[in-house]
């Protein structure tokens, strides 16, 4: 098995961009420019008008190193290899000759020229394949870090290197032209001006030239003042103006006319700008950069400053945790490395929203200038705890921080960081204590949260107000140590909390003010962790610290299971919507799913990054997960939703499958198809008896036998008001036989009309197709195929065979002797139980006045009776049994 049994890989969220910069097309058909950015393996195509994802490549083999597009295809570069793609899912032509990673490349006409890192140049032919030429450069003396093609220069590259220079080739003659000597440092950036022989040139130490390429001569040259120049764009719509980007998220407007600085932008990303475009003719400038986001800015004002127009963007950060909001599952709460709270929706990305970074003082933070860091943004969020009550109305969700007392609070309608910051007051009169908030829980009301300390202490307070209203435990605290989990019931009765010193205690929600100690205390052998708990039952998982896990039902306040198997420090767990499964995740790449009826594990995958937090959809749909250093969120559907599945126990000595994260796109298990293909298990068929000493039901649907003995009431109650009418031209009626399935009766019908007539005796002539068939019963008393009859048979069908039993006096004894003689063969059998039972209550309300005057019937009629004794005393032995072991285990 190369996959996970119930898990099937689905698809990522939260990708955007990465340090490749990005590129521009126009397709004339659709009269839209498109946007392409790298996420990783695969590309990203973006509609400009409306920022939507359109399409989503194919996985590489390794990470890409470089993108180039023309009229036709988008090129990518991953390890040695190029590759051609159309209509950006396609995958056209591969270009296989470099001996090191590509990382340069350069549509030319009906060539493709790419770099390696040796500095090694192939000219490709685009559509045969093949290579044209190659060119060897050494990195000692010209390692090539750029390349552009000038405007009219028919045949012409200019490459720049690192140590500065510039050279000017001829790829069809394989000729170097020209040398340009350089400016003393790297050529960062190479970009071609609306003038014709003039190209911008980017360098290391922050200057950009604007250099005559004919004659050799510096028109003027700028010094941008924020490190090296990363990008540089030129605005095409008639405005003078070039954009650069710089390493710390500026982009700087420069006026060509004035040669000056015309404007600029700070902290437009949280990383380089390494992708800047000016939409062709458009006064619009697309940026990406390595901070995970993709930005659209339009310069409509009469300043000539941009505006921020369109946004896609996603953690800078790889997030922490993951937890789905709502109960339709559409949307997902992230928190990051970043101190972001984010919400992306598994439907489509345009409904993704960012709530903002945490803050101490929001609206101070925003008064700040670009260029100052920013020093009120609080610690990354560690947990959280939402409800979807009140969110309307006030703040919904109450955030932990990483080594803070405080607790912020958001609002997921509002979209913001709420003003409020939930510390008590014992913690503010003395701020050098070491008190962090360790965990919280709110109410299913929306109106309270309660908070655990690592001094042990519990509070809880009005979310809406942000008021203290009580705490739990004497004026020391309700734990001697951190307090590790917190939880409320539904009906705000009890308050559970677990702790460091390896307590569990229960209290009451309202505190009575003699009370200083928890009603009822659990002593466990080891630490807690962690608690998560399953609102709508009553079980609690909670993560010790010998890496087992244990369920605690709040009912009956004992441990009822335990999970042993992770190998390292278990990060997260969930319960599935019907709190059947427990899923859980381990620092040692293990993702397990737990039955709780049986206490079995029975499914185990690893993956190639350990899980930090994982969640199910409430729909069931989906489980969700968070890898370390991964800064998307990944989707793995639910096989059990349309696929069978056997869940049976997995062994120790089981190989563990190691299954791949999923892409950005469901299409990518095309890719691999070989790696996740669900094995094709054998159902599982029943035996018809599993043990002589049990009774059997039957199989059939409940409507076929429930209601037999109301049959008369049921058809007085469906009878038509008016008669119904026959058609005058209707064609004739072939037979049928009573059936829910429509089915003829052929019995009658001569196949050869010149064949020896067969004679049939004239008493069977008005027999039913069943009694027939019982009839043929009274030499073989095998019954196996009456009975199978009468299951494909309807309530009202049934009825109508009995009752038709003793349609004819020579031969009623006999039919009505089979007939039991049935019933006995069925619960000799001991299957067949309750259909066995409804027959005999039918065939003693039409016929138990015959049974009583025939002596031969009402003597087997007791022998009948002894059998329906024994099956009976066996069933009620059962029952019994049954119901002293549950009772049993609720005094427990």
């Amino acid at each position: 098995m190369v996959h996970s049994k119930i898990f099937a890989r689905n698809r990522a969220l939260g990708y955007v961009s990465n340090h490749i910069p990005l590129l521009t097309r126009y397709i004339l058909r659709k009269k839209e420019h498109l946007i392409v950015t790298c996420i990783g393996r695969a590309f990203h195509t973006y509609g400009c008008k409306h920022f939507t994802l359109l399409t989503v490549s194919g996985l590489h083999p390794d990470d890409i190193t470089a993108m180039a597009t023309d009229t036709f295809h988008v090129y990518t570069a991953s390890a040695n290899n190029v590759y051609a793609w159309r209509r950006g899912t396609d995958l056209k032509h591969t270009y296989k000759g470099h001996k090191g990673p590509v990382h340069l490349l350069l549509p030319f006409g009906a060539h493709l020229l790419s770099v390696d890192e040796i500095s090694n140049v192939i000219v490709w032919d685009i559509k045969e394949e093949t290579m044209l030429l190659e060119l060897n450069f050494s990195n000692t003396i010209f390692k090539i870090t750029a390349m552009m093609h000038p405007n009219t220069y028919m045949n012409k590259i200019l490459f720049g290197s690192k140590q500065g220079q510039l050279q000017l080739w001829n790829i069809k003659k394989a000729k170097m032209i020209y040398t340009f000597k350089g400016w003393g440092s790297s050529i960062t950036a190479l970009e071609q001006a609306p003038a014709l022989d003039v190209a911008a040139i980017g360098l290391q130490n922050g200057k950009i030239i604007l250099h005559n390429l004919k004659y050799d001569e510096s028109i003027f040259d700028l010094m941008q003042d924020w490190g090296s120049v990363v990008s540089i764009s030129f605005r095409t719509d008639g405005q003078p103006i070039m954009a650069t980007g710089s390493p710390d998220g500026h982009i700087v407007f420069w006026n060509l006319e004035q040669r000056t600085m015309e404007n600029q932008i700070t902290q437009v990303h949280g990383a380089a700008v390494t992708g800047l475009k000016y939409i062709p003719n458009e006064p619009m400038l697309v940026s990406s950069s390595d901070d995970n986001s993709l930005k659209l800015w339009i310069f409509d004002t009469t300043g000539g400053a941009g505006r921020l127009l369109r946004i896609r963007e996603g953690h800078a950060e790889p997030p922490r945790l993951v937890r789905f909001y709502g109960n339709d599952g559409n949307y997902l709460l992230t928190t990051g490395g970043d101190s972001s709270l984010r919400l992306f929706s598994t439907v489509t990305e345009i409904l993704n929203k960012s709530l903002g970074k945490a803050s101490f003082n929001r609206k101070a933070s925003k008064r700040k200038s670009r260029l100052e860091e920013d020093t009120l943004i609080m610690p990354p969020i560690i947990d959280l705890s939402a409800e979807v009550t009140r969110e309307k109305e006030w703040c919904n969700v109450a955030a932990i921080h990483f080594d803070l007392p405080v607790v912020s609070t958001w609002s997921t309608y509002l979209q913001k960081m709420g003003e409020l910051k939930l510390v008590p007051e014992r913690f503010q009169k003395n701020r050098n204590q070491n008190v962090t908030a360790t965990s919280l829980y709110i109410t299913k009301c929306g109106n309270f949260v309660v908070i655990g300390y690592s001094t042990g202490h519990v509070d809880r307070f009005n979310i809406q107000s942000g008021i203290h209203r009580a705490s739990y435990g004497d004026e020391k605290c309700a734990h001697k140590g951190a307090v590790r989990g917190v939880m409320v019931d539904d009906l705000m009765q009890t308050v559970m909390t677990a702790g460091q010193d390896k307590l569990i205690k229960f209290w009451d929600f309202k505190p009575k003010e003699d009370m200083t100690d928890a009603r009822t205390i659990m002593k466990l052998k080891q630490s807690v962790q962690w608690i998560r708990y399953h609102n709508e039952s009553s079980l609690v998982a909670m993560c010790l610290e010998n890496y087992n896990i244990v369920l605690l039902d709040l009912d009956t306040r004992k441990i009822v299971r335990c999970f042993e198997g992770h190998m390292a420090p278990v990060t997260d767990a969930c319960f599935n919507p019907d709190s059947r499964w427990l899923i859980t995740a381990s620092m040692d790449c293990t993702i397990r799913t737990w039955d709780i009826p049986s206490s079995h594990m029975i499914d185990i995958f690893e993956v190639t990054e350990p899980c930090v937090s994982l969640h199910f959809s409430p729909t069931g749909e989906f489980l969700v997960t968070a890898h370390l250093g991964s800064l998307g969120v990944f989707l793995w559907s639910n096989r059990i939703l349309f696929s069978h599945v056997s869940l049976k126990a997995i062994n120790e000595d089981d190989i563990v499958p190691e299954v791949e994260l999923p892409g950005t796109s469901m299409d990518t298990e095309k890719l691999n198809e070989d790696n996740d293909v669900v094995a094709v298990e054998p159902d599982y068929v029943s035996p018809e008896q599993l043990d002589a000493a049990l009774i059997t039901m039957s199989a059939v649907a409940q409507t076929r036998w429930q209601n037999l003995l109301d049959i008369d009431i049921i058809k007085q109650r469906n009878k038509p008001k008016q008669a119904l009418k026959v058609s005058e031209s209707a064609p004739f009626f072939l037979p049928t036989i009573p059936s829910l399935d429509l089915r003829f009766d052929f019995s009658n019908v001569k196949v050869n009309q010149n064949s020896e007539q067969v004679h049939t005796n004239p008493t069977l002539e008005d027999f039913t197709l069943f009694s027939r068939s019982l009839q043929s019963t009274a030499t073989t008393d095998d019954f196996s195929d009456v009975v199978e009859k009468l299951k494909t048979m309807s309530a009202s069908a049934i009825d109508f065979e009995i009752q038709s039993l003793s349609m004819d006096e020579a031969l009623s004894m006999s039919l009505l002797m089979q007939f039991i003689k049935m019933i006995h063969y069925m619960m000799q059998r001991q299957t067949d139980f309750e259909l066995s039972q409804a027959y005999l209550a039918v065939f003693l309300k039409w016929h138990s006045r015959t049974l009583i005057e025939k002596d031969t019937l009402r003597d087997y009629m007791r022998v009948l009776q002894e059998i329906q004794k024994k099956n009976w005393h066996i069933l009620r032995d059962k029952l019994f049994y049954n119901i002293s072991v549950v009772q049993s285990l609720k005094k427990m």
